[in-house]
């Protein structure tokens, strides 16, 4: 069902996305598609059947299964889930992180991504250039986003960047503790009523939807007080989606994850 439902909210509204203005950034969804929905093996002929009159049929080809991944890659490859694994778990320990705190307010900081860290220039042609990787993270007791470069032979942090004010795309975990948050405040209730209008059932947990999260900044003028600090506090508007059903218009409402606060944009 690709439709927007947006009665509780709003007005019905056509389509199977929304399109986000400004400087919001869309996570996308991958939703379930019909790759192999057609594998019963009824009808047609498959390409190794013989038809009548033409002969011996060359046997199936045989598939080789992948190669196990090595714990460590080399070069420019990209990292293994083991390098992954060993860079976040070096990049979270030693200052400035020990008083970090996550998207749900318990100790340590949200990691965001793990990436490939860009050569230097003078390392460009260097087969043997450093291999490192970028971990960042944001931190909710300061407000700060966090990046740390480590260097994956020596195991060692070798650079740490700290900034405010720049809010690079949501992950999962904050998408899931928005919808939370939304669920449970009084602003939620349209969300809700159109939950249950288009299953029957009651929404209480995110794990009911499917959603794309952006980023929401401040904009003079277009929001309530309470909003004033989106952008230097990490803020998100969610397009919610029912499972396997609609998607639900709460363009109007705002989760401010930083001060776990929720608001509605005045109306132009």
């Amino acid at each position: 069902m690709r439709k927007i439902v947006h009665r509780h909210l709003g007005k019905v509204v056509a389509g199977a996305a929304v399109a986000v203005a400004g400087t919001a950034v869309m996570v996308g969804v991958t939703l379930p598609g019909t790759a192999g929905a057609d594998d019963s093996g009824s009808g047609g002929r498959s390409a190794q059947q013989a038809a009548p009159g033409q002969g011996t049929v060359a046997a199936p080809g045989v598939v080789e299964r992948a190669p196990a991944e090595g714990q460590k890659g080399k070069g420019r490859d990209p990292l293994t889930d083991d390098e992954v694994k060993r860079v976040e778990r070096i990049a979270a320990g030693g200052q400035p992180l020990r008083s970090a705190e996550n998207v749900a307010g318990s100790r340590g900081p949200q990691r965001l991504s793990v990436d490939l860290a860009e050569p230097e220039a003078d390392e460009l042609d260097d087969p043997a250039a450093p291999r490192r990787a970028d971990v960042t993270f944001y931190d909710y007791n300061s407000d700060a986003l966090v990046t740390r470069t480590v260097d994956l032979d020596s195991g060692k942090v070798v650079q740490t960047g700290t900034q405010h004010g720049v809010q690079p795309p949501l992950s999962r975990a904050e998408n899931a503790e928005a919808a939370r948050l939304l669920i449970a405040d009084p602003l939620g209730a349209g969300l809700k009523a159109d939950y249950k209008d288009a299953t029957g059932r009651q929404l209480t947990s995110p794990d009911q939807l499917l959603f794309n999260g952006a980023v929401y900044r401040a904009t003079p003028g277009a929001q309530p007080a309470v909003l004033d600090k989106c952008g230097e506090h990490r803020c998100v508007r969610l397009f919610p989606k029912v499972k396997n059903g609609p998607w639900i218009d709460a363009r109007s409402l705002i989760i401010d994850l930083s001060a776990r606060k929720v608001a509605q944009l005045k109306r132009g």
